[in-house]
Parts: C-alpha cells; sequence; structure tokens
C-alpha cells in the first residue's frame, strides 16, 4: 500500500499529527481563508498490524497503535475510531460528546476469523473489540451518547453485512448505521 501511495502524482505526503488540539484550514470555497476547525489525533491503543516489525514497535508509543481523529468546528464534533481495541474510558467519553462517530466494526464476534478459518486470531489479539459479546462495543459504548452512530471498517466476516440477518437487526435496534459507499452526512 505505501509504495502505491509513494507513485502517486503528486506523491502522498506523510505528516505526523500531535494529539494535542490543532487548527485545520477553512473548508474549499470558504473566502476568509481563515483556520476554522479544530482537529487532534486520539491515541486508541491495540496492537501494531504484524507488518510493523519488532523493531520499529520497540520505538513507537504503545498507546499510539491505532489513533481516531476528533475533529470540531461550529460546536459540532466527529469522532473517526476505525481501530478500537480496548475498554479504554478516553474514546467512550469522546464519542459520547460528538455529534457523529464512526467506531470500529470489524468483528461481530472475538473468534470470528478463527471460526471462520479453523486457526488465526482473536480480534481482540490484533486490535478490534468485537461488537457482540460480553465487553464488546454494543455493551460498551455510553448510553448517553446523543449522536449519530456509523459503523466502519466491517469485515467480510462480520454478519452484521446480511441485512437478513438477527445480527444486523441488533446493530440497528441498538441504534447504529453500518457504513456504505455513497454516505454523506451534514453537522
Amino acid at each position: 500500500m505505501f509504495r502505491v501511495l509513494d507513485r502517486a502524482t503528486p506523491a502522498a505526503q506523510w505528516r505526523d499529527i500531535s494529539t494535542l488540539p490543532q487548527m485545520g484550514p477553512a473548508a474549499a470555497g470558504e473566502p476568509s481563508g481563515e483556520l476554522s476547525f479544530r482537529y487532534s489525533a486520539v491515541p486508541l491503543r491495540g496492537n501494531y498490524p504484524d507488518y510493523v516489525s519488532c523493531a520499529l514497535r520497540s520505538k513507537l508509543a504503545a498507546d499510539e497503535a491505532s489513533v481516531g481523529l476528533l475533529i470540531e468546528a461550529g460546536g459540532k464534533r466527529l469522532f473517526f475510531a476505525p481501530a478500537v481495541a480496548s475498554a479504554d474510558d478516553e474514546w467512550k467519553k469522546i464519542a459520547e460528546s460528538s455529534d457523529l462517530f464512526f467506531l470500529d466494526g470489524t468483528f461481530w464476534r472475538d473468534d470470528e476469523l478463527i471460526r471462520a478459518s479453523g486457526s488465526g486470531k482473536t480480534a481482540r489479539e490484533i486490535g478490534h473489540l468485537p461488537l457482540s459479546g460480553e465487553g464488546g462495543l454494543l455493551e460498551q459504548f455510553p448510553k448517553r451518547a446523543r449522536g449519530r452512530r456509523i459503523l466502519i471498517h466491517i469485515n467480510n466476516t462480520n454478519p452484521i453485512l446480511d441485512e437478513d440477518s438477527p445480527e444486523y437487526r441488533a446493530v440497528r435496534e441498538a441504534g447504529w448505521e453500518t457504513a456504505h459507499d455513497g454516505m454523506e452526512f451534514t453537522l
């Protein structure tokens, strides 16, 4: 993936982002050209992907194996967390106070990959909190959260992709939507 991005025209530019709030540029078409939104990286812990070498892992911050992004503008908050691995209270507080959030819906069960292939790691071992079961995302998610809930990063083994499944109905009844191409959001 990284080699493909390096061949892009213009080439992808990698930039570090801070966990401290930063100001972002005005939206396209705004005449002021002033900074108009705040954003910050949110450490989500988890595990680094297998392609990150042990040598590199030893140099990297363990709590930044996965990061979310919090964007704030005009009194509205958007939280994007593609991999949630733990019961950490910090991401829960952010999600609870956000108007729109995109959260990790990779796996329904902790042992989903093992069931599908006969071997492998659990969802938690590879850095994903499963949706169901004891301590799963649906159980842990803050009940007082007010924003629109979108599940992203859904693995092809996840039964919530089947709109006729009981798992799909369970996430819908819990107030969640599953992301799909072409979705648009207004805050």
